[in-house]
């Protein structure tokens, strides 16, 4: 269809344009409130700066994509393919994307406070500095995916797949991460307090300078992990592994060590001395370093 007759017949009150053919469209700042464009084919189209709050695009081709700046509030993507479409601050509060392809889409600076993208491909996405706070995130995929600066709190994290995720400076605080599979996840200077890595794997994840205040590391798996200078106050670590971990200049005041595995940890003189006369603590094989 051709853009022109598209628009006329959207000024003239139709509002089911459900399966039509846009590819390569330009689009840009166009208005389409309320539209019905499921299955359209808008591959490589330019809606940069539309308006598209409230319609629903499900099971759209969306590949390649321009809807940076796009006004989509409470949009309905699901299923639809975004693969590598750039999203870069487009406002989209309270959408859904329901196992929406994501993978290689720039989605930086993208407002999607709760969004649903329950089980959405996010497979090597560029998301620095999204807003996800109280996102559904349950079973998506963001291996390999730049969060840089982030805003995760409160979001959903159930099921996720976070392999060599890049979270740092992100902002997770009172997150439930309990049991998740976070091994050589990059959470440097991530802003952590409050929240629950109970039973997570976090085995070589890079923690260093991470806001660490009151988490529960409960029987965490933080084995060779980079925790230096992290801030570990009133953190619980009852039989948490930090075998071969760093833990130079971290701060561990008022944390609970009960039964934590501190083998062959690299720790500096003053936290040795701190553990050796708040807790007694007895372990064998320390690394100390200066």
């Amino acid at each position: 269809m051709k853009v022109n007759h598209f628009l006329r017949l959207y000024q003239q009150g139709y509002r089911d344009f459900s399966g039509i053919d846009l590819r390569g469209a330009d689009l840009t700042g166009v208005t389409l409130i309320s539209v019905n464009l499921t299955a359209v084919n808008l591959m490589g189209a330019n809606l940069r700066h539309a308006f598209l709050t409230k319609s629903n695009l499900s099971q759209a081709a969306l590949n390649w994509t321009d809807l940076s700046y796009a006004k989509m509030s409470e949009v309905i993507l699901n299923q639809a393919d975004l693969t590598k479409a750039n999203l870069e601050g487009a406002f989209m509060v309270k959408s859904q994307l329901q196992k929406a392809k994501l993978s290689g889409a720039n989605l930086s600076h993208t407002n999607l406070r709760l969004a649903n993208l329950s089980q959405a491909n996010l497979c090597g996405a560029t998301l620095q500095k999204v807003n996800l706070r109280q996102a559904n995130l349950n079973g998506v995929n963001f291996n390999w995916a730049n969060l840089y600066e982030g805003r995760l709190t409160g979001a959903n994290f159930d099921n996720t797949s976070l392999n060599q995720v890049n979270l740092s400076e992100s902002f997770l605080k009172d997150t439930d991460l309990s049991g998740a599979n976070l091994e050589e996840i990059n959470l440097y200077r991530a802003r952590l307090n409050g929240s629950n890595f109970a039973g997570a794997n976090l085995r070589k994840a890079n923690l260093a300078e991470a806001h660490l205040k009151r988490v529960n590391f409960r029987e965490t798996n933080l084995a060779e992990a980079n925790l230096s200078g992290a801030l570990l106050q009133q953190a619980d670590l009852t039989g948490a592994n930090l075998t071969k971990a760093d833990l130079r200049y971290a701060k561990l005041d008022q944390a609970i060590l009960h039964n934590t595995i501190l083998e062959r940890s690299l720790l500096s003189e003053d936290i040795l001395y701190y553990i050796s006369q708040v807790f007694g603590h007895q372990c064998l094989d320390w690394q100390i370093v200066t």
